[in-house]
């Protein structure tokens, strides 16, 4: 029988607020267990929660990002709700959410999938608090011969402000999953919304997956699987799922609907517990606080401050002359393009080159020194492993022909390494290039006298023997000769 998959994605992104959703207390990561909860957190007797006006606004932006900057979709009146469940890690015995009036309802994100074009629409996105977090460990213990296993629970995270997005079930295929999460990922950190890591927990996801008969209307029954925290593990998470609930249907079985977690060692999906229901969790809304109301000003506000979206940010950069492939390099993350902003301007501010001389500049530096720097910073790009004005000063001394493209990427690389700023480094390495057209012309004459058949062979039209001349004056050279004098000069000699 042929299956079709039908998926759908809830994502919970931690907005990048400095305080939680309803109290005062931080929200940065990596604190000792429990160093970060306050009175509201742990829901001492007589707190009351107020609301971060900070993650309203942030859930606004979204709303305008995911509908074409209008704000149609933007609920005016809102209306948090208690959401009950038991957990060790949820101190208040409920989680304070939205239910039936989200903040943000509709909307739409774009996929491209193998070359197609396809427009996934949202249910909803609402705010939420984050719960704790339960730690399993094993401890020494004297009364016994073997460690004892034991649970903690920190209640950093607890009352961390989240928008959970809920998309309609409109994917088809894992790609297609991955796909959507990486454009609204892109979404949350280019808006400023979130910060998007993954390994702390920014953004994770929950796949809802099911199959049914090709040209079956009726939803088959579906599994939740929760917290998946890297696009790879989604994809991989899915297309286990989509095996094991077509080999059960098709020996006659029958799918429960359950909640499952991805064991990414055994590349395997497990229960952890059967499926809530919206009715399980016995939502009414939160009599502590009133319904929120979204003013016209504050959406004009959101519209007014919205950082540029990468595809903006692109173009930016393209207008600057710098290639497509490079403007699309440079703008992999927010950061690294902020960061390569920054440097372009402390170039202009040199007054050493025209915008025209800027774009050579940049262009011939890109490859090499942003996927240097790319593997520098690293995935959580906390922080610049350079600053703007020595990256700025790299790219000067390439513009200049002071050092080749292959020497700025040594000196990026040694001033990542702390080793002094790029001049210093230079002097130290003894990398300056050599451009001097007397001596470079030297070299090429006692290159040319040295290699009489390659000389012929070029001469003869084999173009390839050119190639080990040029070979031939660099490694005289070290490797310092200017490429393109080079060039210019044997090119000369042997046409002359």
């Amino acid at each position: 029988m042929n299956w079709e998959i039908v998926i759908g994605l809830e994502a919970h992104a931690q907005l990048n607020t400095r305080s939680k959703m309803f109290s005062g207390a931080s929200t940065a990561f990596g604190a000792a267990p429990n160093t970060q909860a306050c009175a509201v957190d742990i829901a001492l007797p007589g707190v009351l929660p107020v609301v971060n006006r900070e993650a309203v606004a942030k859930a606004v932006r979204f709303g305008l990002a995911v509908n074409g900057n209008s704000a149609a979709n933007i609920n005016r009146r809102s209306i948090f709700a208690r959401k009950n469940y038991f957990y060790p890690d949820l101190p208040k015995g409920y989680q304070i959410s939205q239910y039936e009036t989200p903040i943000v309802k509709g909307g739409s994100i774009d996929i491209v999938v193998d070359g197609r074009d396809k427009k996934i629409r949202l249910t909803r996105a609402h705010l939420e608090e984050d719960a704790g977090k339960s730690l399993h460990g094993l401890i020494e213990n004297a009364m016994h011969d073997i460690p004892q296993s034991v649970t903690g629970i920190d209640l950093n995270r607890a009352g961390t402000p989240l928008l959970e997005i809920v998309s309609e079930p409109e994917m088809r295929s894992a790609h297609e999953a991955v796909a959507f999460a990486k454009a609204l990922h892109e979404i949350l950190t280019w808006r400023g919304i979130c910060d998007g890591n993954m390994q702390e927990g920014s953004f994770r996801c929950d796949a809802n997956v099911s199959v049914r008969p090709a040209g079956e209307e009726k939803l088959g029954t579906r599994c939740e699987i929760k917290n998946l925290n890297s696009f790879r593990f989604m994809e991989q998470a899915i297309e286990f799922e989509v095996r094991r609930q077509i080999e059960i249907l098709e020996i006659g079985g029958r799918v429960e609907q359950e909640t499952r977690l991805y064991d990414p060692e055994r590349n395997e999906t497990r229960s952890m517990r059967t499926k809530e229901e919206a009715h399980d969790y016995r939502y009414f809304p939160d009599p502590d606080l009133l319904p929120l109301v979204i003013s016209e000003e504050m959406i004009e506000e959101a519209r007014k401050t919205m950082p540029a979206s990468r595809e903006e940010k692109q173009k930016e950069f393209e207008k600057l002359g710098i290639p497509t492939h490079n403007a699309a390099m440079v703008t992999t993350y927010p950061a690294v393009a902020d960061h390569f902003a920054t440097t372009a301007n402390s170039i202009l501010e040199t007054k050493l080159f025209s915008r025209a001389k800027l774009s050579e500049v940049l262009t011939s530096t890109a490859n090499a020194t942003v996927t240097s720097l790319m593997s520098h910073w690293g995935e959580a790009l906390t922080e610049p492993p350079i600053s703007p004005k020595d990256w700025a000063r790299i790219q000067v001394l390439v513009g200049t022909g002071e050092i080749s493209v292959r020497m700025a990427k040594e000196v990026l690389d040694a001033v990542v390494a702390r080793e002094g700023d790029p001049d210093s480094i230079i002097a130290k390495r003894g990398l300056k290039q050599i451009s001097d057209s007397g001596e470079l012309e030297r070299v090429c004459v006692q290159v040319i006298a040295a290699n009489a058949q390659q000389v012929a062979d070029y001469r003869g039209g084999k173009d390839k023997a050119f190639n080990s001349l040029v070979g031939q004056v660099m490694k005289l050279t070290k490797g310092k000769a200017n490429p393109q004098q080079v060039t210019e000069i044997l090119k000369r000699k042997l046409t002359g």
